[in-house]
């Protein structure tokens, strides 16, 4: 008689840790490469959210705007300047900012993750380091374009495009007005990168042991819930200094106003003293419309790139 047959034993399901393990070997530029694309998809795709939230941020009391702007008075407001098309005003500068930036983010926070982590993928000192590492160096390469960006997303600003921004703010503001807000950047980003990566890895991690099986099945929907979750909560609590950012940005643009100096201190009074404490607050929904969303692509994309290059180097 042929003996029983029995079921195939199942592989032991693969945890968070052996599934980061395994994409972990990549070179240097494929981390680069993959993270540009994410990057770069990312802010392309959720422009005209950022678009809305630079209107509600950059306007104070002394702005033509009222700073009683709703999301929908934003809206409106963009659209009645010059249609449809205001809401992508600016977004050549985020094309030339956004995939370098994102090359220099991604490929630091891996290189400093591995050296930090030693090997520990629960260890979330080593993502909330790598991750303020990694915006330091980032925000170095995309500020200047982010102002330049944000000047354009403005109507009434009357630059005729990037390189006339660029031009004209060199003339007559100087160098040092790319950078009027790279240390407020470097502040609100690097809480906002630390609360992130180290949620986003904690998310995932969940989500891999509670569905052992959407590792394989539906790895993207891990990493898109995952950084949905992280971009919402690290963008909640950093609003306060991401209007900070804006006002610095477009000072003196389309009527707003233009501080004496570039502390930090001296425009959160001048906010608090003019719009209330309400005013650290302005456009904390769309901030969160844009980072849920903006992260699960970003997030889903590097990953998947990530899987590209994996399995292109193992072939």
């Amino acid at each position: 008689m042929a003996p029983e047959s029995r079921p195939a034993p199942h592989p032991p399901p693969v945890t968070a840790t052996e599934l980061s393990t395994t994409r972990n070997s990549l070179r240097f530029w494929q981390l680069m490469v993959a993270g540009s694309i994410a990057g770069s998809v990312e802010h392309m795709a959720m422009f005209p959210i950022d678009t809305i939230k630079t209107h509600m941020q950059a306007r104070s009391s002394s702005c033509p705007i009222k700073t009683s702007l709703t999301v929908r008075q934003a809206v409106g407001s963009i659209l009645k300047s010059n249609g449809p098309s205001a809401l992508y005003r600016g977004i050549g500068a985020m094309g030339l900012g956004a995939g370098p930036a994102h090359a220099v983010y991604f490929s630091f926070y891996e290189t400093c993750k591995k050296f930090l982590s030693r090997g520990n993928a629960n260890n979330a000192a080593a993502h909330a380091v790598s991750g303020v590492c990694a915006t330091i160096a980032s925000d170095a390469v995309f500020t200047p374009m982010d102002m330049v960006k944000q000047r354009l997303q403005l109507s009434g600003v009357g630059y005729n495009g990037v390189w006339d921004c660029v031009k004209r703010v060199l003339r007559e503001e100087g160098f040092g007005a790319f950078y009027a807000s790279y240390r407020t950047t470097v502040l609100m980003n690097a809480p906002f990168t630390a609360v992130h990566f180290v949620s986003y890895e904690a998310a995932k991690r969940a989500l891999v042991e509670v569905s052992p099986g959407s590792v394989d099945d539906g790895r993207l929907v891990v990493h898109a819930t995952a950084g949905a979750a992280a971009g919402a909560l690290a963008a909640s609590v950093t609003t306060p200094l991401d209007v900070v950012k804006t006002q610095l940005q477009c000072q003196g643009v389309s009527g707003c106003d233009r501080f004496k100096s570039g502390s930090i201190g001296d425009v959160f009074k001048n906010i608090v003293k003019k719009d209330g404490y309400s005013g650290l607050i302005r456009g904390w929904i769309p901030r969160m419309l844009f980072h849920a969303p903006a992260a699960a692509i970003c997030w889903s994309t590097y990953e998947a790139g990530k899987t590209f290059f994996h399995e292109f180097n193992q072939s």
